[in-house]
């Protein structure tokens, strides 16, 4: 299925994209938009501390001042989105404000960078990236092992994607740390954090949480920079970071055995106790917020961690791990390994002293890690690989379903097992989605990650860079029709939003996971054939139904094969709403009450409370 070329597109299909084509460039066209000017905030230059013990470690205690603007003024632009009202929902802010495409304009003595207009958007030309001060110096990020920041086997350079500048240095786990790791977990486990109360527990997890919150400024920039990723969307996610632990901390008191009579004088209770250590793997798109995901229900079931980030973006999770300890969590609780998947995910996967195994990433690496758990057997949760679906019908509300489906694919520049890549059109709305959707698309701001205005950053590389675009030239010569986009940035590891028409669902665009901004868009003739289309893939993570008929929404999320579905909105993930996958995205939840269970397990025990003795031989 996978290497599978798609056939050319009907004639109609054809037709129709070159007319949305046409009608985008010269009827719908967007001129060059004059940037509003603007003052920009960013940190001083910052020294790097050597990699030592805990006490030593960098703070990276940035001053942070407006170039051109009063103190009050630089406070606002940080402060934006945590001067709104406390929500649990990740995304849903970041949403309302691409809507509402609000400019906060500024005096205009010191901009940043000049902003990228539509039609460098539509060529694929990088955005011009000039900062007026250094963000910060380079970097240098330990591994945390027991308490201490701590030198690695391998220290591997970090690249900023979005300049290909220098962003740090990292130390990468080799086998010799990954032991001493599970080691200081296991000691820990079976020490002060296996003996920390429930409740203790709670209070830890709530301090994290404020911790997160009194540095996101700082988290921000980092995750930022490190990814390549919008700060916008960068702040929202530390938003949801807070709310997973607060949420856990508060559903430690859900954790309870129970009591049911057996007869007689037996009696029986059972009680949850924690599966041990977990070896956590996170991957390079959300590392901050995924480690949230991981560690949150981990720690309140009362297991010890050892995670591994993604060699290329171990920042967040490093810096996260610091703050734990500064809150109170014992050593060994926590550790975090940076390296490489093959090497160091591996040994920690198949080490005999991990007890469970959570994974987020590729579907071919969650079958190979499968393989790596079979032996010694250990529990598992992957949630891996998607090629979500949005329907939209004629009778939808397309002024929310259009702008809430470009989101949902532009968001992180695509780089979300949860993008939705493939948009699936009632045929006799079609040609009016095809503008009005690459239309949008080249509204979409993509620049500077460090700019407050930026709503699409960098992807993670030159070299994701390239796979995508070979994803979309595969699509040309398949015949398909690229409506905006479609040429790589010459600079840094951009790729401008795309949109393809005239693909059919059998094509590789439409079945493989591109994990960029490019989105397909197919058309459907009714809704047994939208359901049919929107199951005709391998993955089945999540999908979205617009339509302004309820009875419908609902039941086309009864029979689509997907973890979640979103009727009228984009999904957005909820601590207390569990989220995974059906067929290859993989199986297991995260978040939730569900998330919690798995990492706990259920212990049955039965007394005898009577007098006369069981002796079931009669001996």
């Amino acid at each position: 299925m996978g290497g599978r070329r798609g056939r050319r597109a009907p004639t109609r299909s054809r037709r129709s994209s070159r007319g949305a084509r046409h009608r985008l460039r010269h009827g719908n066209g967007r001129g060059d938009r004059g940037g509003c000017a603007r003052s920009s905030l960013r940190c001083v230059e910052r020294s790097a501390p050597a990699v030592r013990g805990r006490r030593h470690r960098g703070r990276c205690a940035g001053v942070h001042r407006a170039l051109g603007g009063d103190d009050a003024e630089a406070r606002c632009e940080l402060a934006t989105v945590h001067r709104r009202p406390a929500v649990a929902c990740l995304h849903l802010h970041v949403l309302v404000r691409w809507r509402a495409r609000a400019c906060a304009r500024r005096r205009s003595s010191g901009t940043v960078r000049s902003a990228p207009d539509a039609a460098s958007a539509r060529r694929g030309l990088a955005p011009d990236i000039v900062r007026a001060v250094s963000v910060a110096t380079a970097r240098e990020f330990g591994l945390f092992i027991d308490g201490e920041t701590v030198e690695g086997s391998e220290a591997r350079e970090l690249v900023e994607p979005a300049t290909g500048e220098n962003f740090g240095t990292a130390q990468l786990a080799g086998e010799a740390e990954v032991d001493r790791a599970v080691a200081a977990a296991r000691a820990s486990l079976d020490g002060v954090w296996g003996k920390t109360p429930p409740n203790e527990r709670s209070r830890l997890l709530h301090a994290l949480a404020d911790a997160i919150h009194a540095n996101r400024k700082e988290l921000a920039e980092l995750e930022s920079r490190n990814v390549g990723k919008a700060i916008s969307s960068v702040k929202a996610e530390l938003g949801g970071a807070v709310e997973n632990f607060r949420f856990f901390a508060s559903a430690i008191a859900t954790i309870a055995g129970r009591s049911n009579p057996i007869g007689g004088s037996l009696l029986f209770y059972s009680q949850k106790e924690p599966v041990g250590v977990a070896a956590q793997i996170v991957p390079w798109n959300y590392p901050l917020l995924m480690t949230t995901w991981k560690l949150s229900p981990a720690l309140a079931a009362g297991c010890a961690v050892v995670l591994k980030p993604d060699p290329q973006t171990p920042a967040t999770a490093l810096r996260l791990a610091e703050l734990a300890a500064d809150v109170g969590f014992p050593a060994g609780a926590i550790n975090v390994v940076p390296g490489d998947g093959p090497t160091t995910g591996a040994y920690l996967v198949r080490h005999p002293g991990t007890d469970k195994v959570a994974f987020t990433g590729s579907t071919r690496t969650g079958g190979e890690i499968m393989r790596l758990c079979s032996d010694p057997i250990k529990r598992l949760t992957l949630e891996l690989g998607g090629k979500s679906p949005s329907l939209i019908f004629a009778d939808a509300d397309l002024a929310s379903a259009i702008p809430s489906a470009v989101w949902s694919i532009y968001y992180s520049a695509g780089q979300s097992c949860e993008a939705r890549s493939r948009v699936l059109v009632e045929q006799s709305i079609y040609d009016e989605v095809a503008s009005e959707f690459a239309a949008k698309a080249q509204t979409v701001k993509m620049g500077d990650p460090l700019d407050a205005e930026t709503q699409m950053g960098s992807l993670i590389s030159t070299g994701h860079r390239e796979k995508v675009h070979a994803f979309v030239e595969g699509a040309r010569d398949d015949g398909a029709e690229v409506l905006t986009g479609g040429e790589p940035g010459e600079t840094g590891a951009f790729y401008p939003p795309t949109v393809i028409a005239g693909v059919e669902n059998a094509s590789s665009i439409a079945q493989e996971e591109v994990f960029g901004p490019v989105v397909t868009l197919i058309p459907f003739a009714d809704e047994k054939d939208a359901i049919r289309i929107a199951n005709d893939v391998k993955y089945g993570l999540m999908a979205t139904v617009w339509t302004g008929d309820p009875a419908r929404g609902h039941r086309i999320a009864s029979r689509v094969k997907a973890g979640t579905i979103g009727i009228n909105m984009p999904y957005t993930a909820f601590p207390g709403i569990p989220f995974g996958g059906y067929k290859q995205s993989g199986f297991g939840r995260e978040l939730g009450i569900d998330a919690l269970e798995l990492y706990l397990e259920t212990k049955s025990v039965i007394v005898n409370t009577g007098a006369r003795p069981i002796n079931p031989f009669g001996l």
